[in-house]
């Protein structure tokens, strides 16, 4: 199949364009390369720098070549960012997407995956989150990935898009090739690893009072490579399951503080912790159920333990220690 994939140059995107290009597909990527890397897209995918909130470039990129469907990955991602600057969310995620969803329809192309997030849930109701539970975001990065939802049921009963939507937990690790480089980085895992390697003295711990085991948040990590295998399955059952939103998850969870034992345990060093205050938007566990994704997809977690993953970022980390820039 010739697949587009938008935020193709990013840390998932990347790894979902190297896993289709593995299977055999035609990949061309669409990123404008202010948060993705270039070093990032395979040497086999098409690359066309332009962003999805630039119409003319839409219609150009489909008019110039037939898709059978899409991979959207293109977003603003950054959640303490979307608490104070709410509008580059929504211009970007919302009606950057309805531009993508405007173009594919008047070029015929009918089928889309969608990056969506855990985000969409909110503070939960109970754990392990499943997909039936209350949609109620407490940033405007999940207010946009749950709007953007809600659009793409509304266009695939009107239009005949089919569409699946992934909401991914956190996304961790790294393939052979390709790792995480955002940024800013926020993310745990990369900041953790990133102390060790630069020989910083600390890491900082936002928030040591939540009602967790030990009073720090608790994600559910999953390897980015399960994550990219679940978006193939989906092209494969996008027919079948269209309208479907599935959870990306190991079912298992991590407190920040576990996370930073285990990545001492990974790289051999001791890392000092700086207790500082809660991020705002930040709920104090996400983990998930993801046995729609099994039963529906036949999707299998291949990396679920925490070592695995941080060892696979730590490898990738320590041959690229700049990540991308060089």
């Amino acid at each position: 199949m010739n697949i587009l994939v938008t935020g193709g140059a990013g840390y998932v995107g990347s790894v979902v364009a190297e896993e289709l290009i593995a299977q055999g597909h035609d990949v061309t990527i669409m990123d404008n390369l202010q948060q993705g890397h270039r070093d990032a897209v395979h040497t086999a995918a098409k690359l066309l720098t332009a962003d999805i909130g630039q119409k003319e470039a839409l219609d150009e990129v489909f008019s110039k070549t037939r898709f059978d469907a899409v991979m959207h990955m293109a977003a603003e991602t950054v959640i303490e960012y979307s608490i104070t600057d709410p509008v580059k969310y929504f211009h970007n995620n919302i009606i950057g997407g309805i531009n993508l969803l405007d173009s594919m329809l008047k070029h015929d192309v009918y089928n889309l995956i969608f990056s969506s997030s855990a985000a969409v849930y909110g503070e939960p109701e109970s754990t392990p989150i499943e997909e039936g539970h209350p949609l109620r975001p407490v940033n405007a990065y999940g207010e946009s990935k749950l709007i953007f939802e809600r659009i793409l049921a509304w266009y695939g009963r009107a239009y005949n898009l089919n569409h699946i939507s992934f909401r991914y937990f956190n996304a961790a690790g790294s393939s052979q090739h390709l790792g995480e480089d955002h940024r800013p980085e926020t993310h745990l895992i990369p900041n953790v690893l990133g102390a060790v390697l630069n020989n910083e003295n600390y890491v900082n711990v936002f928030g040591t009072d939540y009602p967790t085991r030990d009073g720090t948040c608790v994600r559910d990590y999953v390897h980015v490579t399960d994550i990219a295998r679940a978006h193939l399955l989906g092209l494969e059952k996008l027919e079948e399951y269209s309208g479907r939103a599935y959870n990306l998850g190991n079912g298992e969870g991590y407190s920040v503080l576990e996370v930073i034992a285990a990545a001492e345990k990974v790289t051999g060093t001791k890392i000092q912790t700086v207790a500082c205050p809660r991020r705002q938007g930040d709920p104090a566990t996400l983990v998930a159920s993801a046995e729609l994704a099994r039963r529906e997809l036949s999707w299998q977690v291949k990396y679920p333990d925490i070592n695995t993953i941080i060892n696979s970022a730590w490898q990738w980390r320590r041959e690229h220690p700049h990540g991308y820039a060089v």
